[in-house]
């Protein structure tokens, strides 16, 4: 009996992409028609992003100031940690958590939230006068954008100049082969910025040196009696923890630290 398919040609099953993209078209199709189906009675939003015409001046401004506003927004970490106490505080912090032994007590988000509300208080002085020399006048139309510029960057280059090392800064105008400046006003920003970061892990370090000497001291306690005692395979560290733990609390240290930093900005 003979069949109906060529003499040699065999039967083939379709195969498991031909299955998966037929069945994806059957979905799709379904899809599509209940979508027509469905649209008169759901309204569907639509995205669309373009560029039109301004009516007004006013608008133009708008948009600008939203510009200007997310950009300052991207580099807003940026602005903290070169022009403010940011810097200083969260290196400080660090070495009090590594002073200790504690890799992960306080956590990493505990201590950055502590250095930045401590930012916040120190560097209110400064930003009070920022609002009320620029940002508010600004706002009221009192003053051109110029002159809010100058009344911004003006209490940001005291606080700068204040905790500026000479040498940083010395050494900032020599690389920078520029003219020997006559007064504070001729360094320009530029320059300033990073003398005063310099500066500020100058200082940092150096608070962290006089943090880690107490506890050094009980770490080399704990191993000359462990060493007298014979038991040199116990580790230091896990018998000097608590010591240093309750060394710290009983001194205050907290408390200790933070006075230590907002007076170093006093």
């Amino acid at each position: 009996m003979k069949s109906g398919w060529p003499v040699g040609m065999k039967l083939r099953m379709p195969s498991g992409s031909a299955v998966f993209f037929s069945s994806l078209m059957v979905f799709l199709g379904s899809m599509a028609a209940y979508a027509q189906d469905v649209a008169p009675f759901i309204p569907i939003p639509v995205l669309q992003f373009g560029l039109g015409v301004a009516e007004s001046p006013r608008d133009v401004a708008t948009t600008l100031q939203i510009l200007a506003l997310l950009t300052v927004l991207s580099v807003a970490p940026g602005i903290i940690l070169m022009m403010t106490c940011f810097t200083r505080i969260l290196i400080v912090l660090g070495f009090v958590q590594r002073a200790i032994g504690l890799q992960q007590t306080p956590p990493s988000q505990v201590i950055v939230s502590l250095a930045l509300f401590l930012t916040l208080f120190i560097m209110a002085p400064t930003w009070n006068k920022i609002y009320d020399n620029a940002l508010s006048p600004y706002l009221a139309g009192t003053v051109s954008s110029a002159q809010a510029w100058e009344g911004t960057i003006n209490p940001i280059r005291e606080f700068l100049f204040k905790f500026t090392r000479q040498e940083e800064l010395s050494l900032m105008i020599t690389m920078s082969k520029m003219e020997q400046p006559r007064n504070m006003d001729d360094v320009p920003t530029r320059t300033l910025l990073p003398a005063f970061v310099l500066s500020e892990l100058k200082t940092a370090f150096q608070m962290g040196v006089v943090i880690f000497i107490p506890f050094i001291i009980v770490d080399m306690i704990v191993a000359s009696v462990l060493l007298a005692m014979g038991m040199m395979m116990l580790p230091p560290m896990m018998i000097s923890l608590p010591f240093k733990i309750l060394l710290f609390v009983m001194a205050d240290g907290w408390n200790l630290v933070v006075t230590s930093l907002l007076r170093s900005f006093s």
